[in-house]
């Protein structure tokens, strides 16, 4: 199994949509890590890109989050990978607390109109 996590410099990334990499994380048949890589996202709005379905086709089941749209959640989850909100701190801490069972999605919902490098918000994608 693998889990996605939104990050940047080992620690999870609030906004999906313009995360520096993702973590994904390998998981062995007793749920313990055996392997992390990074992948890099195309540049952009993440909700508007490939990376829903590139993540599907790397096995992803769980992606681990902070706040994203409900268009996100909507495109991950119809691509199979559950959806976990409301997480936050180092990838680890995060993967840990999820792992645990400690870490249950908070449902936030982000909302608000970004402008993101002067390209326009992504609005609630």
């Amino acid at each position: 199994m693998k889990i996605a996590i939104p990050s940047r410099q080992g620690f999870l990334d609030e906004h999906f949509g313009h995360c520096e990499a993702f973590t994904i994380l390998t998981l062995d048949e007793t749920r313990k890590i055996v392997k992390e890589d990074l992948l890099t996202p195309p540049p952009g709005c993440g909700c508007k890109s490939n990376i829903v379905s590139t993540l599907a086709e790397m096995g992803v089941k769980v992606l681990l989050a902070g706040n994203m749209g409900q268009g996100a959640v909507n495109k991950l989850e119809e691509a199979g990978i559950s959806v976990i909100r409301g997480a936050s701190g180092s990838v680890r801490t995060v993967a840990d607390q999820w792992l645990a069972g400690n870490l249950q999605s908070s449902n936030t919902i982000c909302t608000a109109h970004h402008d993101h490098d002067g390209h326009g918000g992504c609005g609630n994608h």
